[in-house]
């Protein structure tokens, strides 16, 4: 009697995790998926259903013109290349730093370390805006602590309307979210024997060729782990490319001019005269475009990315 009731209480404890399993996971993915649906929703309804009482979900009729005015306004092909070439860039360029940096901070201990790990960690808890005005003032008088003036007959050079403020950044561990990265790239380290360095410096080989050699092919799923973040975060960055780039087709900048160019196309250059709720409905066709190549990346690399997250976490 009493270890069936033991039983009987195990089970009902069991069970009860599993209900509250499951609420989570649908509350998480109703969280996720309902704005996709709605934009998927709004995105092939025609410009009547928005007047329509009894349309909520399933247009009365399905149209593309959404998406025609989106990809023309939008001038989506030649935006989707360069958000592509940008994002790309400064993941590859952020990845390669950041290990430099973590290698940096959980092996070759110097005089200040801890000291500049927590200026690295302190970037992660500032927000941006803390130092948006003097790196947009640097950039825009960009002189390099008066190096560039000496090439220039005296004059700074203006990085912005340019790629240069992401590569630089990039280059430097500066770029979005790098602190995080580099805080991964130390834990990965930190979590590899000691023993395998010292067999490779044995063996007469430097810092640099250990660095290369042995700890970058280990360090796969921090690297991987880096490169999908650092490609999502800056194709959705909307802060740092609207800052740096207010002429350049990329996805930031016309999702932001998309209502309005769509505006003065359509009412003749009186942008009044536009219906709002149709200029939304068109920026929300926007935005579909704008992450439906995430989505299909990660399709492809969500094995990995899952992966990743998993070693990285267990190593450090």
């Amino acid at each position: 009697m009493i270890f069936s009731r033991f039983i009987s209480i195990d089970n009902w404890k069991k069970w009860l995790w599993i209900i509250v399993r499951f609420t989570l996971i649908i509350g998480l993915s109703f969280v996720i998926l309902f704005p996709i649906l709605q934009k998927i929703s709004t995105a092939v309804k025609h410009q009547n259903d928005l007047y329509s009482p009894i349309v909520v979900w399933i247009p009365q009729n399905f149209t593309l013109d959404n998406f025609i005015n989106a990809i023309k306004i939008m001038d989506y092909w030649e935006t989707l290349l360069n958000t592509f070439t940008l994002s790309a860039t400064t993941t590859i360029l952020t990845a390669i730093s950041c290990a430099f940096a973590g290698y940096g901070f959980a092996r070759l201990k110097f005089k200040g370390s801890n000291l500049l790990f927590a200026g690295v960690i302190l970037t992660i808890l500032v927000p941006p805006t803390t130092i948006l005005i003097p790196i947009y003032l640097n950039l825009k008088d960009f002189n390099l602590m008066g190096i560039v003036p000496l090439f220039t007959g005296g004059k700074s050079i203006n990085l912005l309307n340019t790629y240069w403020p992401f590569i630089l950044t990039s280059l430097t561990a500066n770029s979005l979210k790098a602190g995080l990265y580099i805080f991964i790239f130390r834990q990965f380290f930190r979590g590899v024997p000691k023993e395998v360095e010292e067999a490779a410096y044995i063996d007469g080989a430097g810092v640099g060729k250990t660095f290369i050699r042995i700890m970058l092919p280990n360090a796969v799923p921090a690297i991987v782990t880096t490169l999908l973040f650092s490609f999502v975060w800056q194709w959705n960055d909307s802060f740092y490319t609207t800052t740096y780039l207010t002429s350049s087709k990329v996805m930031s900048t016309q999702l932001s001019s998309l209502p309005y160019n769509l505006a003065i196309e359509l009412s003749g250059g009186d942008a009044s005269k536009a219906d709002p709720f149709y200029l939304s409905m068109v920026q929300d066709t926007g935005i579909l475009l704008a992450i439906l190549p995430l989505i299909i990346i990660y399709l492809f690399v969500q094995r990995y990315f899952v992966e990743s997250i998993e070693r990285t976490g267990i190593v450090g």
